[in-house]
């Protein structure tokens, strides 16, 4: 993507988030970034804050609700596309059931961008770049590091029993997601990789705050800028980290 103008859309961009940090970087860098924000507010929040930055590149700011098929269907021209917009169990109200929660996590964690990617592949395919597909998943849907007794995250596991499946499970199914784009759309020169950023200050959560050992948004989104830049290129097809990979 050695293209200045390059176009990359990003889903989930609240003011304090993964996808803002990201946007605020790629646009340091002469992008040119679609931040996609469901709330009006939110979105009027981003477009303030961004626009007082008065960074080099340029930015639009549209309404691009992952669980809502209609607007998914409304998005531009690329040459990448950032599935970050996400659902966890942590955002759940008090009144969903167990059904409930699987529903909407699956249905923004993987179905949304399943769709969302397939809307813009023809528009991908377009890109006078390599066109490059980043899906922001988690380890919390790697199976292998479920089955590891020597993960520090074991016994978490075993003292919540069956309860908090609804996140882990919607984020491997988005890996296969992944690992099948990669495979399909590699043939025509795409990059796609998944993505975890690790512990994070965000708005995910009360708990994701640096005094409880969570990264700064900062520091965690370089890693997603040198992907999209092509510098991970050798990856494709991978579950990455900062440094190195999981194992899905």
């Amino acid at each position: 993507m050695s293209d200045s103008q390059a176009i990359i859309l990003i889903t989930g961009g609240t003011v304090g988030g993964i996808g803002f940090e990201l946007a605020v970087q790629l646009i340091a860098k002469s992008k040119h970034v679609l931040l996609g924000i469901r709330n009006e507010a939110k979105r009027d929040a981003a477009i303030q804050e961004l626009t007082s930055r008065a960074l080099p590149g340029t930015f639009e700011v549209i309404d691009l609700d992952m669980a809502d098929e209609e607007s998914i269907s409304a998005a531009a021209q690329l040459d990448a596309l950032v599935n970050n917009a996400a659902a966890t169990t942590l955002q759940s109200t008090a009144s969903q059931n167990e059904a409930e929660q699987f529903a909407l996590c699956f249905k923004t964690n993987a179905t949304g961008p399943f769709l969302l990617t397939e809307a813009v592949v023809p528009l991908l395919k377009k890109s006078k770049g390599t066109p490059r597909i980043l899906n922001v998943s988690s380890g919390a849907g790697s199976i292998r590091r479920l089955l590891d007794s020597n993960s520090p995250r074991y016994q978490l596991h075993l003292s919540m029993g069956m309860k908090g499946l609804a996140y882990g499970t919607s984020k491997a199914a988005a890996n296969l997601i992944t690992a099948k784009q990669a495979v399909i759309y590699g043939q025509y020169g795409f990059k796609v990789f998944a993505f975890s950023p690790g512990f994070v200050v965000s708005n995910a959560s009360s708990n994701n705050r640096v005094e409880n050992g969570a990264q700064p948004t900062e520091d965690a989104v370089r890693p997603m800028v040198d992907i999209l830049l092509g510098q991970r290129d050798d990856e494709h097809g991978c579950f990455l980290g900062p440094v190195g990979q999981y194992e899905w």
